[in-house]
């Protein structure tokens, strides 16, 4: 099948020429192009900077565009800006000048270190030599932050209107050594619902049901249910649905190296025929809701 590309320096939509099915993939942990002037505010390496980022998850999920649906993705860093947090979670202590008054300057997020603007990169490694001046975040969030969410914004409502409703699929990664609280169990996938409240019940148990059904360890909720993305833009009263998907990384690339697995091809095909069955699943459900109505 034909897919083309539609993009600009800071993400892309890699869609089909006619959306076929109500999803919307979102990949917004992937981008790997560092600006040379962020590399040189940072006190890490290239390398180590990468350490926030969900490797390769755009081509992991790159079926859901072959299935009939566009696949967004980011281009720039997690560590730059991250668009899975409020547009102005912020932390005072990293900037030079004032910050807005409308910030959130007090959220989890901004106390672990990983607001929109991040301070650090995994296991607790600050990012930057100094202080960022305020106007660079801003900048950051106007510019890429914003435009990123309206085009996500417009994909879902497009997919609204057409279908009658949009299932949103957050694609992302774990590191491998990640375990669900109380059981030791360490999943090959996590599937993320924000505890019932950002899709129907339905969606997100079929998503448990088919992984494991390919062989995966599947947890729910535990212990990632779901960031900013997915609580926004989920509203199942509205057949407005967003599921984050979390794999291992140790599945597919070596955490030291970074690189790919011989089979990284492999797991990609499998998560391609999840998203074919997840798929059919929501297509099922709406003919039966159908009938039901008339």
């Amino acid at each position: 099948m034909s897919v083309f590309e539609a993009q600009n320096s800071y993400f892309e939509i890699v869609e089909p020429l006619t959306q076929r099915i109500p999803f919307v993939f979102n990949s917004p942990h992937s981008g790997r192009n560092y600006p040379a002037s962020f590399l040189e505010q940072s006190r890490l390496d290239a390398h180590t900077l990468r350490r926030s980022e969900d490797y390769y998850a755009d081509e992991l999920f790159a079926a859901g565009a072959l299935l009939g649906a566009p696949l967004l993705k980011a281009h720039f860093p997690r560590a730059y800006v991250d668009v899975n947090r409020e547009p102005y979670e912020l932390d005072a202590r990293m900037f030079e000048g004032s910050i807005p008054p409308y910030a959130n300057r007090n959220s989890a997020r901004v106390a672990g270190g990983l607001g929109t603007i991040p301070r650090l990169v995994a296991e607790n490694m600050d990012i930057y030599n100094g202080k960022l001046p305020i106007d660079e975040a801003i900048w950051r969030i106007e510019t890429i932050y914003k435009p990123y969410h309206a085009t996500l914004r417009k994909l879902i409502a497009a997919t609204h209107v057409h279908f009658g409703q949009a299932v949103l699929i957050d694609c992302h990664s774990m590191p491998g050594n990640i375990r669900v609280g109380g059981t030791g169990q360490r999943p090959d996938i996590i599937v993320g619902d924000r505890h019932g409240t950002s899709a129907a019940p339905h969606i997100a148990l079929a998503a448990v049901e088919i992984l494991e059904g390919l062989g995966f360890s599947v947890a729910r909720n535990k212990p990632y249910a779901g960031g900013f993305i997915t609580e926004h833009y989920g509203r199942p009263a509205r057949s407005l649905h967003a599921l984050q998907i979390e794999v291992s990384r140790a599945l597919y690339i070596d955490e030291t190296t970074l690189e790919k697995k011989p089979d990284f091809h492999i797991l990609a095909e499998m998560l391609g025929e999840f998203l074919a069955r997840l798929v059919a699943h929501v297509g099922a459900e709406s003919r039966t809701d159908s009938l039901a109505a008339e």
